[in-house]
């Protein structure tokens, strides 16, 4: 006999902010295929549709805004879910047409309210559907969330008022994910958290066993295991890892980037360097001792890139600070750098700090904190031109018309979306995305590499 099943409900998805909440909407949605749904690539086709919102910043939150009267105006029928859902009432103040709002991972919540706004329609018959996981990024790599939440109380952040204090995951849990994304072909695995560092602590680094072995709960030992992972093809994934804090412990994951089990990057959220503005973020003012343990690393390692990201116009940062984190960056020679001009977030200690610097003297601090950064970056990447580097293939064009074919990947200094890219001129019709090809870098711009596919 056969049986004709009806067509599934279908969920469209808007996901917005850093790549924790992308790791959110992936689980949302694996969840809700699991429970029959289809995905919706657009507006027209979806029954409901769930905005993610970021509610960092006053700017996240605007473009969360509009996000949510943009869906509403082409669906009508929108379930908000996020940071930003901890502010409920002023969205439904704003948009009364929701169905529902729910807050930061609160993903039983909100399969809760598609199942209210658009049951699922296969009954019975869901167990003939095929349930894979959902991903919204490329194949080739994946984020890989190991905590939520942060026991940081820095004076201009709200993460512990949206997602709460530091909640670990269970390692093996952690280690049985990584192990399933490498299988299916994840070739670059960007593990992520608030605070990587301190993975494990609530949780007492309790010990699971793991492939007949115990492994700690802790930052060195995950790192370890998930250097240990192969691929289909029997070759090492890279294991980037983001939101690293300077903890002594970090010391020990520096030789495994050496030995080349871990992908020699670290990407640690300094902030600032003058003593006293890191007093008044509440951070820790170890400038000094942090230089020394770039030094020490790179004599270890000599490859491994540093990235960080750095707030001009704090309250109360003086042209003296300023001058001081410019100092600080030239000694650092970091590879790669962010800044974003303070914003007061709703609810942050540091609204109330005195000393509010000039949005026109913000503009010019962050301005020339650019030009600084990138003429660091400028040497740094022209340092590398005629090295072979390994490249991790992320897009491959189409034959021009003199039938070339180009494409653009990343090295291992370069995290995808907010780092540089390599583009490749002249490659094989074959090459695909997720592919790890040697390549001869050219030449160098301030922020990108050029090169060529190295012949063997």
């Amino acid at each position: 006999m056969t049986v004709e099943l009806p067509s599934p409900r279908k969920v469209g998805m808007v996901s917005l902010g850093c790549p924790k909440a992308l790791v959110d909407s992936e689980r949302i949605l694996t969840r809700l295929r699991a429970d029959g749904y289809a995905m919706s690539a657009d507006y027209e086709g979806a029954d409901v549709v769930l905005v993610n919102t970021c509610g960092f910043l006053d700017s996240a939150k605007e473009e969360s805004l509009a996000a949510i009267g943009e869906a509403i105006a082409e669906n009508g029928r929108v379930i908000v879910t996020g940071c930003m859902g901890n502010e409920a009432e002023a969205i439904r103040a704003k948009f009364p047409e929701v169905l529902a709002v729910t807050g930061a991972h609160q993903y039983e919540a909100v399969v809760e309210a598609v199942h209210d706004a658009a049951p699922p329609e296969l009954g019975p018959f869901i167990d003939l559907i095929p349930q894979p996981d959902v991903k919204l990024t490329p194949r080739h790599y994946s984020y890989l969330k190991i905590s939520e939440g942060c026991n940081h109380s820095c004076s201009f952040c709200i993460i512990p008022q949206l997602r709460g204090k530091l909640v670990s995951r269970r390692i093996d849990a952690v280690l049985r994910e990584a192990e399933k994304l490498v299988a299916a072909g994840t070739r670059e695995l960007l593990v992520i958290s608030q605070d990587t560092s301190a993975y494990g602590v609530d949780i007492g680094h309790e010990a699971r066993d793991f492939h007949g072995h115990p492994v700690r709960a802790h930052m060195t030992d995950l790192a370890r295991e998930l250097g240990g992972l192969t691929t289909p093809d029997g070759t090492r994934p890279w294991v980037r890892l983001h939101y690293v804090y300077p903890y002594p412990h970090v010391d020990a994951v520096i030789p495994l980037m050496a030995e080349g089990i871990l992908t020699p990057y670290l990407d640690i959220p300094f902030q600032h360097a003058a003593p006293g503005v890191l007093k008044a973020m509440k951070r820790p003012a170890n400038e000094a001792k942090v230089l020394e343990r770039l030094r020490q690393w790179r004599a270890i390692c000599p490859d491994i890139a540093i990235r960080s990201s750095f707030v001009v116009g704090f309250p109360g940062e003086t042209e003296a600070d300023f001058a001081y984190l410019l100092d600080w960056l030239d000694e650092a020679q970091l590879d790669r750098v962010g800044a974003f001009r303070f914003e007061p977030v709703a609810g942050a200690a540091a609204n109330a700090l005195p000393g509010a610097v000039p949005e026109e003297v913000k503009e010019e601090r962050f301005a020339r904190i650019m030009e600084r950064t990138a003429a660091i970056s400028a040497a740094k990447l022209a340092a590398k031109v005629g090295r072979v580097l390994p490249v991790i293939i992320d897009d491959v064009g189409e034959p021009d018309e003199d039938g070339d074919i180009g494409a653009t990947g990343r090295s291992q200094a370069d995290a995808p979306e907010i780092d540089g890219n390599v583009f490749l001129r002249d490659v094989p019709g074959d090459l695909q995305p997720g592919d790890i090809v040697d390549v001869v870098v050219e030449d160098a711009d301030a922020h990108d590499l050029f090169g060529v596919i190295a012949q063997a």
